[in-house]
């Protein structure tokens, strides 16, 4: 339930297009965003714990580990090759396809009361579909002619996250001769038209932490052997995302005169409450309450 929050190398790309886009390429601003990964690890375990079907006594867990040695030159190649050839199948049928669906979806619609190509992308088929969802993302800062188009690249970064990119790409019309995995500086200034320091960072936030692609879903789906149980945790890790992300750009907004006071503000205060009693409140085991300072490191 919490492994998937972990940064993936398929991750980066998103941290280094914002990063590069609204924050000068700032190091501070991808080291905070790679990490947030690694902290919701940690404070998902601490919340978990503390539920009633999660506690009580901590098991043992003992794992032996064989004997290391330095790999021989034929496990290294293998493994190399076997990542490699992993990545470029991906590439060349999940990545292609997912992106000629969204390149006839962006440039095909209903304009002057027929169905055929468009000139303005906000008049087809995926601007309608995601205008449909867009409000959902409303309080996390996603507004304006950007939401829709955001709303796209979240839902196409659950094919495989680098797919961001490729979205990003096709919305904002960008035909370069540039890999965008590789280098995204030709989009900058597109993006940094369209969001702002705050939403940017939030959109990093709810990508970076909410379900993952569906490789990683059908890897949760084997482990946990259940259907509802996976289910529980993709809800879990999409909510936990919502919630992180509403609370950096509610507060981070009105700290920086963005966002006005309003009722999202108040939600925002209230889940920032809410988790800090549910991180701070003492632990219930065997019905006795367990502070953490007084746990041993045995039972820790």
């Amino acid at each position: 339930m919490t492994t998937g929050f972990m940064p993936c190398g398929a991750k980066m790309p998103i941290i280094g297009l914002f990063a590069g886009a609204l924050f000068g390429g700032s190091w501070l601003v991808s080291l905070s965003a790679y990490f947030t990964g690694a902290a919701a690890v940690v404070l998902s375990g601490i919340l978990l714990k503390k539920c009633r079907i999660f506690a009580g006594e901590p098991a043992p867990f003992v794992m032996e580990l064989p004997a290391y040695h330095a790999p021989s030159p034929g496990n290294v190649l293998r493994g190399a090759w076997e990542r490699g050839w992993s990545f470029i199948r991906r590439a060349g049928t999940v990545i292609l396809l997912s992106t000629i669906v969204l390149w006839f979806l962006q440039s095909y619609g209903f304009a002057g009361g027929s169905f055929g190509p468009v000139e303005d992308n906000n008049d087809s088929i995926l601007a309608s579909a995601g205008r449909a969802v867009a409000w959902i993302f409303y309080p996390l800062g996603w507004k304006g002619d950007m939401a829709w188009k955001a709303a796209v690249g979240t839902f196409t970064g659950l094919i495989a996250k680098e797919n961001v990119l490729a979205a990003f790409g096709q919305l904002y019309h960008y035909a370069g001769d540039a890999d965008l995995i590789e280098d995204a500086s030709p989009l900058y200034a597109l993006i940094a038209a369209d969001f702002t320091a705050v939403t940017a960072y939030s959109f990093m936030i709810f990508n970076l932490l909410c379900a993952p692609c569906f490789a990683a879903m059908g890897a949760i789906r084997r482990e946990m052997n259940s259907a509802r149980w996976t289910a529980g945790a993709i809800a879990y890790m999409c909510g936990f995302a919502y919630a992180a992300s509403m609370i950096v750009y509610q507060l981070g907004g009105l700290i920086t005169g963005e966002v006005p006071f309003g009722i999202f503000t108040v939600i925002a205060f209230a889940l920032l409450a809410g988790l800090l009693y549910l991180l701070f409140r003492p632990c219930r085991e065997n019905g006795r309450d367990v502070s953490l300072s007084s746990r041993s490191p045995a039972n820790a």
